[in-house]
């Protein structure tokens, strides 16, 4: 089963809009889940990154716990540790809690995968996790996911 996540922001495969990167405002854009995950979803994981980094992929966006009943973030979530839903972010490849916008070195395109995970567990780590820590801990527990490509160039 594949979970469908879209934006108001920019269409899957297009252009990520200058307010949500480095060059904007930096702040994320708003997500939405366009299909339920399986009923036995018990937390969902959003995972943001940049496989057209220099060197690795490089990481914008970790938040886990996130409850699975109807899956929707407003545009500029703020960044801090907990949401008011409970959910808990983890530092970003910026050294950072929360999002960080896509800021690609000037040249090329740089595609940013926005990928949702639907888990049967509730992840036992801190705020502050990072991607490597969110990943081992969710192997296994893996019951769905979706994603949404899009782009961005300086």
């Amino acid at each position: 089963m594949v979970i469908s996540i879209s934006s108001s922001a920019f269409r899957d495969g297009d252009g990520i809009p200058d307010k949500y990167t480095c060059q904007g405002l930096d702040v994320s854009p708003p997500l939405a889940m366009e299909s339920k995950p399986p009923a036995w979803t018990r937390s969902l994981v959003l995972i943001v990154d940049d496989p057209d980094a220099p060197g690795e992929v490089f990481t914008h966006w970790v938040l886990f716990n996130i409850p699975p009943d109807n899956f929707e973030l407003p545009d500029a979530v703020p960044a801090e540790e907990r949401l008011s839903s409970g959910a808990l972010q983890g530092k970003n490849d910026f050294g950072n809690i929360g999002y960080g916008g896509p800021c690609p070195p000037p040249g090329r395109s740089h595609r940013y995968q926005f990928t949702i995970y639907a888990l049967d567990c509730t992840l036992d780590l801190k705020a502050g996790a990072s991607k490597k820590q969110v990943v081992d801990a969710m192997q296994r527990h893996i019951l769905s996911q979706g994603q949404l490509v899009g782009s961005y160039q300086r």
